[in-house]
């Protein structure tokens, strides 16, 4: 890969861009069934952002014993197996071990969940990601409160789930207008080019049209999911997908969303399909 510099914007952005929030692009539904990636369809045109970290962010990532991340891990692990709320429930007692093929007594196993969520939830008939997925179990079944959207526990159990996919290839077909998830895909794609906030830039001005390029010290990634929730080093613990997706929008001065909101719902959905191929890596660490 071939990385160049980017200085035409340096001035009013500065270091830490990874997801800016978004000239408004159109896909016709008769196109939608075979949309070509934007990075192209060749091996490597779609990338992750661990190709633009350092070596030792990279090694720290390839190491659990190195992994900041693995600590909030390892107490989701815990409360995963622990009975609670009114209806003495476990997460375990439902699903089976976190690493159970078999799914437990219900034959739902975690292994899988990290490389096709978000999925289309007949509920709302909407997307619904981990996080909001977990909170559907402690309250419906386990008759617990939920966990707050950026909570520790909810960072640490939404990581401990998607990690069950680790190494798995990223799958959806979104794009299909007879895919339920394609309205929300649609909207993401609306998003992703819809410049917006006082710099008018989108999603695209850094990770379509500059990505592999440097903006100061910073290395622009394509802005991929596929390893969150990630341990920042800049934040010094793990953050949701929607929280990068809020500072990304208040770096383009640009009034932010809500965790779980739709128009987050609806983009990570469109980034899943963006970043489909590349394998989990949950959890990830990033700059």
């Amino acid at each position: 890969m071939t990385f160049k510099t980017l200085t035409s914007v340096v001035v009013v952005l500065g270091g830490g861009i990874l997801l800016a929030a978004c000239t408004t692009k159109t896909t016709s539904t008769a196109d939608a069934v075979s949309v070509p990636s934007p990075y192209g369809d060749a091996p490597g045109d779609v990338w992750s952002g661990y190709k633009t970290s350092l070596k030792s962010t990279q090694a720290m990532q390839d190491d659990d014993f190195e992994n900041p991340a693995m600590t909030y891990v390892d107490a989701a692990a815990e409360l995963y197996n622990k009975r609670v709320g009114k209806a003495n429930k476990s997460c375990a007692d439902c699903h089976g071990a976190p690493n159970d093929p078999k799914g437990g007594s219900l034959g739902i196993p975690m292994i899988g969940v990290g490389a096709k969520y978000p999925v289309y939830d007949a509920q709302t008939k909407k997307p619904i990601n981990i996080e909001l997925r977990v909170n559907r179990c402690r309250t419906k079944y386990q008759k617990a409160k939920a966990f707050k959207y950026e909570s520790d526990d909810m960072l640490g159990m939404t990581m401990l789930v998607a990690m069950q996919s680790r190494g798995m290839a990223r799958t959806t077909t979104a794009d299909n207008p007879n895919n339920k998830l394609h309205a929300a895909w649609l909207a993401g794609e609306k998003f992703y080019y819809q410049r917006r906030g006082q710099l008018d830039m989108s999603c695209k001005s850094c990770h379509e049209d500059n990505a592999g390029k440097y903006i100061r010290a910073d290395l622009l990634s394509q802005g991929q999911s596929n390893g969150f929730p990630t341990y920042r080093l800049k934040w010094q613990k793990p953050g949701s997908l929607h929280r990068r997706f809020r500072g990304c929008n208040k770096n383009v001065r640009a009034q932010p969303y809500g965790y779980g909101s739709d128009a987050y719902l609806n983009l990570e959905t469109y980034l899943a399909w963006r970043g489909r191929g590349l394998k989990v890596e949950t959890p990830s660490v990033r700059k």
